[in-house]
């Protein structure tokens, strides 16, 4: 990634994994989901958290099914980041309405993790009501089959962003093609899936052996779903954000901006910045400190540039900082007075192409 990366904003019309969803369930058909998928017998939809479009791009060769497929790039949302882009795949509108906004979401209650759902370590279920938080209704309302991990049953995310949906839990990879095909077979015309491995490994480890294998089990896996599927089915694969490998290039928040902040949220590729008395002129002004590597964007521009859609709730704004940094080079950017996860080594959140650009890849019995 070269000093001159551009920022890649948000489309929020047919190319965006928001309009997805609303296609399948309307059967009006968009650029992404013609006729000839319509007409499927069943459509199932698995999102693949963390696959990329260029990390399939430049992974030809450990992907050799995935790349057989319809392939389509088209953008997630800001910021890239998987609580806000899974609740707009399942709602089917940008952050800035259903507003779940990031990872990390400032409430009266405390700086909430969102897909945890706890301040402190401690469960917000009971205290900000997911409904509540987040009053979208996903699948527009209707109830089909949501496949995820089983452990994910109860979570306050979960009923932020799948409530009403079947649940049907999976306890391996395996299974998860199990919970697919019975639900298939049972007579749903549409199907959720969502498989986190991708996310996990290029956490943990980055893009080395590691995550090369498990793109290899990955396309394995999801050939395995398609052979299974019943001829008239069509198989739709996407992702909630693409990733991008930071290593030990953790920076420090400057600590003149740290004085001029109340607090910070988001993550470390996308940091919303609160500004205390001082104002947010002068926040602006400290924050250029790491303008060689990010891009410093005031929250004015933000909403004029519709980042978040064009619609933003006045709950959501009220979520949003005075001024985001967002992450150009591959670093991440912390906050000192927060804990947080430094030894993540790939990561995402931010508006660059590796981590905005998803496929949406289609597979047809």
């Amino acid at each position: 990634m070269t000093d001159d990366q551009q920022m890649m904003i948000p489309a929020h019309g047919e190319m965006s994994v928001s309009s997805i969803v609303p296609a399948i369930l309307t059967k009006q058909a968009n650029s992404l989901v013609p006729e000839d998928i319509l007409e499927a017998d069943c459509i199932v939809l698995l999102v693949l958290d963390g696959l990329g479009w260029n990390q399939i791009k430049d992974r030809r060769g450990d992907l050799p099914f995935l790349h057989a497929g319809s392939a389509t790039a088209i953008t997630t949302v800001a910021p890239s980041t998987t609580a806000a882009a899974l609740t707009s795949i399942a709602t089917g509108v940008p952050p800035g309405e259903h507003g779940v906004i990031g990872y990390k979401i400032p409430t009266p209650q405390g700086l909430l993790n969102s897909l945890r759902w706890s301040v402190g370590g401690q469960s917000m279920v009971g205290e900000l009501s997911p409904i509540d938080f987040q009053p979208v209704e996903p699948f527009l309302g209707t109830n089909p089959p949501t496949i995820t991990r089983a452990e994910f049953k109860t979570t306050g995310f979960t009923q932020a962003h799948l409530r009403n949906g079947k649940f049907r839990g999976w306890w391996s990879p395996a299974t998860l093609v199990t919970e697919i095909i019975d639900q298939v077979e049972t007579g749903a015309t549409f199907v959720y899936a969502y498989y986190d491995g991708v996310d996990t490994i290029a956490h943990v480890h980055g893009f080395d052996r590691h995550y090369q294998d498990e793109l290899k089990f990955v396309d394995a896996l999801v050939e395995r779903i398609f052979q299974e599927l019943p001829d008239g089915a069509v198989l739709l694969v996407t992702a909630d954000h693409g990733m991008v490998e930071v290593g030990d290039r953790i920076l420090q928040l400057e600590e003149e901006i740290v004085h001029r902040t109340s607090m910070t949220s988001g993550e470390a590729r996308f940091l919303w910045l609160h500004a205390d008395s001082g104002g947010a002129e002068s926040l602006e002004e400290a924050a250029q400190f790491h303008s060689d590597v990010a891009w410093i964007v005031p929250l004015e521009q933000i909403l004029d540039e519709r980042w978040f859609g064009p619609y933003v709730s006045n709950e959501a704004q009220r979520r949003m900082g005075d001024l985001a940094i967002v992450a150009r080079d591959p670093v991440a950017i912390m906050d000192p007075r927060l804990p947080d996860s430094p030894h993540l080594i790939a990561r995402h959140g931010s508006l660059t192409a590796d981590e905005m650009l998803v496929p949406l890849l289609s597979f047809s019995r």
